[in-house]
């Protein structure tokens, strides 16, 4: 993973971590912070060596890393001759990440080390539409509930990552235009999560943060990696080079109001017609089966006629699988990813969904696009998002140009 990978580009309503009374940390402690979140234990000679510093550089580096908590003392290299030096090692523990993943009706929350690592997890039922403030108040609170759970206190916490089911400015942190989230528009939610807990905070779509944990936890040698979700709404997150590729305004990957060529025009919720979310999503499945006789409210219901083998939701899940396959045969020859993953509420529900993806891809794509990709069922399955909004924090405030604040905060 390179330097910058899968960071932010700002930390909107980040607070300074600076303690006044502390000393200053010698300048580019952060770069050298990053060699060792690798988890290999080195030397100070080792660390001279590598990075071409002066040993006295490195002495005075390694002492404010080990002031901030942030690595400690690994055991004692091998001698070669004399007192064996010491080794140092990044520890993940030091502080902990608190990630919120928040759906059409659902929230997940975790909190998790700066290995991206889940130390405690919770889901419940929670309606996007009810409004900015009691959706945030319950997920700050919550996080300190969860916080007090494990023992750890808000001084040890490294950041917030929060991920929304709609568009996202990811620069500023604030929604724009999400068709499911009545009041959110334009809210600063950066802003209004950092009020209440003084830590840098960073927002992105869920599906963003979805691709991030994926490819964290399960693909993190793939380079092009699109991750689909297929639940209420269709969204696609896309890894490039290691980086979320977010596009000009955060809108990179919306799949799900692309019009799909299956000649079925129903009203999307976008205000066209025939998008694949209309055709597609759980919600438009769940209508299609009730007005079958089937009664569905939603992707979760669809997921559960399916497992208890009702044809008609089979059926359906089958050409939701096409229709989502008609999309992604030209991301696949315009992208040429190497991994496509499927998640979502509608992925639980089998290899149904899966294998009409994969018919559909196989059949329409260059060869020379399909001769590598592989197309599989989400791994880190509904840890994905949480697992990627504690990625995408870890990652920004971890970063060479930002770690110095927290080092000089000890």
């Amino acid at each position: 993973m390179t330097e910058d990978a899968l960071t932010a580009p700002g930390a909107p309503g980040a607070t300074s971590l600076r303690n006044p009374g502390a000393t200053t940390a010698a300048p580019g402690a952060g770069t050298l912070l990053r060699l060792l979140r690798d988890g290999r234990p080195r030397t100070r000679s080792e660390l001279a060596s590598v990075t071409g510093l002066a040993r006295s550089t490195v002495t005075q580096r390694v002492d404010a890393l080990l002031a901030s908590g942030l690595i400690g003392p690994a055991g004692e290299a091998v001698s070669t001759g004399g007192r064996p030096p010491t080794t140092f090692s990044f520890r993940p523990d030091a502080r902990v990440v608190l990630a919120a993943d928040l759906g059409a009706t659902h929230a997940r929350m975790a909190l998790t080390d700066m290995s991206g690592t889940v130390l405690a997890e919770d889901r419940a039922d929670i309606d996007i539409a009810l409004g900015p403030e009691p959706v945030l108040d319950w997920v700050v609170d919550h996080g300190r509930t969860l916080l007090e759970s494990t023992g750890r206190g808000t001084d040890e916490l490294l950041g917030f990552g929060v991920g929304l089911p709609g568009p996202v400015q990811h620069s500023t942190g604030r929604a724009v235009n999400p068709p499911i989230m009545p009041g959110w528009d334009h809210f600063d939610v950066a802003g209004y999560v950092n009020s209440r807990i003084a830590r840098p905070v960073l927002v992105d779509n869920d599906v963003n943060i979805m691709a991030i944990g994926e490819h964290h936890a399960t693909w993190p040698t793939a380079s092009h990696l699109l991750f689909v979700k297929v639940a209420t709404g269709i969204g696609c997150g896309i890894v490039s080079e290691g980086r979320v590729y977010r596009g000009a305004q955060g809108a990179a990957g919306d799949m799900g109001h692309i019009h799909v060529p299956s000649g079925d025009d129903r009203p999307c919720r976008c205000g066209n017609t025939g998008c694949l979310e209309a055709v597609a999503s759980g919600h438009a499945l769940a209508e299609a089966l009730t007005a079958e006789g089937i009664p569905a409210s939603g992707a979760r219901d669809v997921v559960e006629l399916s497992r208890n083998g009702s044809v008609p939701a089979l059926r359906a899940l089958r050409q939701a699988g096409r229709d989502i396959g008609e999309v992604l045969a030209a991301s696949v020859n315009m992208f040429n990813p190497s991994v496509i993953v499927i998640g979502g509420a509608l992925a639980l529900a089998g290899d149904h969904l899966l294998a009409g993806v994969r018919e559909i891809i196989y059949q329409r794509s260059l060869p020379l696009a399909t001769e590598n990709l592989s197309i599989v069922s989400s791994r880190a399955g509904e840890s994905a998002g949480v697992i990627g909004a504690a990625v995408m924090v870890i990652e920004h405030c971890l970063s060479p140009e930002h770690a110095e604040t927290l080092i000089m905060g000890g």
